[in-house]
C-alpha cells in the first residue's frame, strides 16, 4: 500500500497534477461546551462528512488526510521533498485554504519557536539550509527572501523598511513565466536564523483582529517567497528555483464571525478575492481558453502557481464540528476541483553561455539608458535583419 502510495503520487508529479492534502483540527473548547459533535470521519487518505439535517454522506479521496492526532512532524514529512525541487530550480508552492478558525495558520506557521509544534514554514527554512549545507562543496548559493499581504485587495511589502513613501508595487511575470513584485524588498540572507528573523519581522506587520470564530483571525491574505539560486561551481551552470508559501485567510459568513465595521469590510474583501479564485481554479478545469486571473491581486500573485510552471502542494483545513458542515464540504468541493489542475513545471536551468548573453544583455540596456533598442540580441555575423513590411 505504501509503495503504491509512493509510486501515484511520483506519478502525480509527472503528470503536474495539484497535490492535495486535507487536514482536520480537533474539536476546540468553545465546540465541546456547546455540545457540538464531530462531522467527519476520516481514513488514510478519504474523508467523510456528514451533513447533520439530512444525514446524507459525502465522500472525497485526497493525496493525504491528517486527523486532529497529526503532528506537525508527520504533516511536514511529505512536503519537504519539495524543498530540494526549490533547490534543483523548480518553482514550488505550498498554500493553505479553509474556513476561518479551521487551523491554516497553525499549518503554515505553527509555533516558530518550538521544534515540535513549528509549522511548515519554519520547517522549510530548516529543512532548505540543511540542503545548502549538504551541497555546499559542489554548488554555490544565494538565497533572498520578500513578504507579501494582501490586505483589502492591495498588496504590502511586510519587509519594507521605508514605511514612509514605499516604492510603487507591480505584479509582473520574468522570461520564464515566473511572478515576481516590481518594487518589492528582496533581502538576501546567508542562515535559516536570519531567514527565520526576516518572516517573524514581517508576520509582526500582518493585520490581525478577533472575530467569533478565531480569537487571531487573519485578515489578509499571507505570501512568503524564497527564491534560491545555486551555481554549480564545476560546470558553471546556474539554477533558479522559487518557494513560495502562502497562509490565505478564511472565507467567513457574518452572522457566524459577528464582524462588523472594518472587520467586515475586511471579510468582504477576502470573500471577494477567495471567489476570484474559485473563479479561475473552475476555468482551468473546465479548459476555458480565457483565465480570469486578473481579477484580482491574489490570483496574479497565484498565476504561476495554478495552472501555471510550479509543483504544487495544496493543504484544505476542515473544522470538524457538526455546526460547520456546511463550510467544510464547501472547502473539501474547492480542493476536490484544485486536484484537477494540471500545471507544467520545468526547471530553471541557465547554461554558462546563457549567463554571459544576460550579462551583455544587460550592459546593452544600461549603455543605452532607456533600454528600448538594447533590448535585442545582436545578430550572428553575415545575417542581417529582415525589414519590416510596411502597413
Amino acid at each position: 500500500q505504501n509503495l503504491r502510495k509512493k509510486f501515484y503520487n511520483e506519478l502525480e508529479d509527472i503528470k503536474g497534477k495539484i497535490r492535495v492534502f486535507c487536514r482536520v483540527r480537533p474539536l476546540n473548547s468553545k465546540e465541546t461546551a456547546n455540545g457540538n459533535e464531530m462531522c467527519v470521519k476520516l481514513t488514510k487518505d478519504e474523508i467523510t462528512v456528514t451533513n447533520p439535517d439530512s444525514k446524507k454522506k459525502y465522500n472525497f479521496l485526497f493525496d493525504a488526510v491528517f486527523g486532529p492526532d497529526a503532528t506537525q512532524a508527520q504533516v511536514f514529512a511529505d512536503t519537504k521533498r519539495l524543498m530540494q525541487s526549490a533547490l534543483d530550480g523548480y518553482n514550488v508552492c505550498i498554500f493553505a485554504y479553509g474556513q476561518t478558525g479551521s487551523g491554516k495558520t497553525w499549518t503554515m506557521s505553527g509555533v516558530p519557536t518550538d521544534s515540535e509544534l513549528m509549522g511548515i514554514t519554519p520547517r522549510a527554512v530548516s529543512e532548505v539550509f540543511r540542503l545548502v549545507q549538504h551541497n555546499a562543496a559542489t554548488k554555490e548559493f544565494t538565497i533572498t527572501v520578500s513578504m507579501y499581504e494582501l490586505y483589502r485587495d492591495g498588496l504590502i511589502d511586510l519587509l519594507q523598511k521605508n514605511t514612509k513613501s514605499p516604492p510603487q508595487l507591480n505584479i509582473k511575470q520574468d522570461s520564464r513565466q515566473r511572478v515576481f513584485v516590481d518594487g518589492g524588498e528582496s533581502t538576501t540572507v546567508t542562515t535559516a536564523e536570519e531567514l527565520q528573523a526576516q518572516l517573524d519581522y514581517g508576520m509582526d506587520n500582518r493585520h490581525v483582529a478577533a472575530t467569533n470564530m478565531n480569537a487571531v483571525s487573519s485578515r489578509s491574505h499571507l505570501v512568503q517567497i524564497m527564491t534560491i539560486t545555486a551555481k554549480d561551481k564545476v560546470k558553471g551552470h546556474s539554477t533558479s528555483g522559487k518557494l513560495t508559501l502562502v497562509d490565505l485567510a478564511g472565507s467567513e459568513r457574518a452572522d457566524k464571525t459577528g464582524a462588523t465595521g472594518d472587520t467586515m469590510e475586511e471579510a468582504k474583501s477576502i470573500n471577494k478575492s477567495l471567489s476570484a479564485l474559485g473563479n479561475v481554479i473552475a476555468a482551468l478545469t473546465s479548459g476555458m481558453k480565457h483565465v480570469p486571473y486578473r481579477d484580482s491581486c491574489l490570483t496574479k500573485l497565484m498565476q504561476d502557481s495554478l495552472g501555471g510552471n510550479a509543483k504544487t502542494l495544496m493543504f484544505v483545513n476542515c473544522g470538524p464540528a457538526d455546526y460547520n458542515a456546511a463550510e467544510t464540504k464547501s472547502s473539501l468541493d474547492f480542493a476536490k476541483r484544485c486536484k484537477n489542475v494540471v500545471n507544467d513545471a520545468k526547471a530553471g536551468v541557465d547554461s554558462k553561455e546563457l549567463q554571459q548573453l544576460r550579462k551583455q544583455l544587460a550592459q546593452m540596456k544600461r549603455a543605452n539608458g532607456d533600454g528600448k533598442a538594447a533590448g535585442q540580441l545582436p545578430s550572428a555575423p553575415g545575417v542581417k535583419r529582415p525589414k519590416k513590411k510596411k502597413k
